[in-house]
């Protein structure tokens, strides 16, 4: 599979996993209130707002763990702690899985980096 292949599945599983992924989620844990609980997890996107602290705002080489101050490890830990209460754990899991999502997404690019090194 050629790099700009894979640059184009890269933004494919990671905006599937921001939109479509949740539902799945929401669906599966939280079948009573699933369309709520997609709705939440979806708006916990929110966090992407510290996106704009940065400069530039966007940087597709950039990796959003551990950068941005919504998504750092100290951030994250609290979203863990968010699980322990059922009020906040939908939140929390969407939270999580964003933080997932673009760990993943960094992975990805660091593979499409190496192949357009090597290719």
């Amino acid at each position: 599979m050629s790099a700009d292949s894979m640059e184009i599945l890269r933004s494919i599983v990671h905006y599937s996993f921001h939109f479509l992924v949740p539902g799945a989620i929401a669906f599966l844990f939280f079948r009573k209130q699933w369309k709520r609980a997609w709705l939440i997890m979806i708006s916990t996107m929110i966090v992407d707002a510290d996106h704009l602290l940065a400069t530039p705002i966007f940087d597709p080489g950039r990796c959003s763990i551990g950068y941005h101050p919504l998504h750092s490890y100290y951030a994250i830990a609290c979203y863990f702690i968010l699980l322990i209460f059922p009020k906040t754990r939908i939140i929390a899991v969407g939270l999580l899985f964003h933080m997932y999502t673009d760990w993943q997404d960094c992975h990805w690019y660091e593979i499409l980096r190496q192949m357009k090194l090597f290719v």
